[in-house]
């Protein structure tokens, strides 16, 4: 178990990203899946640590539906945890059976963090219902305790790029629910499949020319300056290699700037010189 003022390995993980296929990797290395719904738990949860089943401590803030929810799932994991709220009536949430600590007080106070067991934890989670609290409690727990994975809940999605360059990963709320509701709202492909925090990068399928079936997948990124993150073909994804050549029925999934949909989409629907 990590102690404060050690150096932690710290993974990054999507925001908002719903779950998808299983990417297979030429080396058999297999990429991470996350859901939404539960984007704190990725933030937190993955790692070798989790991969291990090691047993870490994590610190919760906030015991709304998110926190006691959060504190259910990863207690099930076999992990041990505590959880900070402001009113004691809020840790009625947590079910009877729930081990961890109940700590009531405020969730930046350095003694009530202290009180939760901030000093030996491996993950922080801020999921209050203030912005605010939740990013002065990640920043304390990183700066001040160490804690390098941290994780906070927000509610403005115009703040999430800030937060994103002091170092604290976010799960916008507001924006991850839009989202969604687009995705069942508007046709297939209508919206992207993944966001980034800061609503600039996305993963997105993009249909293309019959034209481009037989050709490679390389040569298809080096005509329309475009990345293809994994193609599905048939169910199954996979992170395509040199030599991978286009299917009919492919799916090609991408990872661009969304401002550059219009234009890959656009490239993605000619095959070298057709109109």
């Amino acid at each position: 178990m990590a102690r404060t003022g050690e150096p932690r390995t710290s993974s990054r993980a999507p925001y908002g990203a719903r779950k998808i296929p299983r990417l297979q990797a030429g080396g058999g290395c297999l990429a991470r899946a996350y859901l939404c719904g539960a984007g704190v738990v990725a933030l937190l949860a993955q790692g070798p640590a989790h991969r291990g089943r090691t047993v870490v401590h994590i610190v919760i803030m906030g015991c709304g539906r998110v926190g006691s929810t959060l504190a259910h799932i990863l207690e099930d994991r076999d992990n041990t945890v505590a959880v900070i709220d402001m009113d004691p009536e809020a840790f009625r949430r947590l079910r009877s059976s729930f081990k961890g600590d109940r700590v009531t007080g405020i969730g930046f106070d350095r003694a009530v963090l202290t009180q939760a067991g901030i000093e030996r934890a491996d993950a922080f989670a801020a999921v209050s219902s203030g912005d605010n609290s939740n990013i002065i409690s990640a920043r304390v727990a990183r700066e001040t305790f160490g804690v390098q994975r941290v994780a906070a809940r927000i509610y403005d999605p115009r703040r999430a790029e800030v937060y994103e360059r002091l170092g604290i990963p976010t799960v916008a709320t507001v924006r991850w629910t839009a989202d969604q509701m687009l995705r069942k709202l508007l046709p297939e492909g209508g919206e992207p499949l993944w966001r980034d925090s800061t609503g600039k990068i996305v993963l997105a399928d993009v249909a293309f020319s019959p034209g481009w079936i037989g050709e490679q997948v390389k040569s298809l990124e080096s005509s329309t300056m475009t990345r293809v993150a994994f193609v599905d073909r048939l169910g199954q994804a996979f992170v395509p290699e040199p030599g991978t050549v286009l299917q009919e029925g492919d799916v090609l999934h991408v990872v661009a700037r969304e401002s550059d949909l219009d234009r890959i989409a656009a490239a993605f629907a000619v095959r070298g010189g057709e109109h």
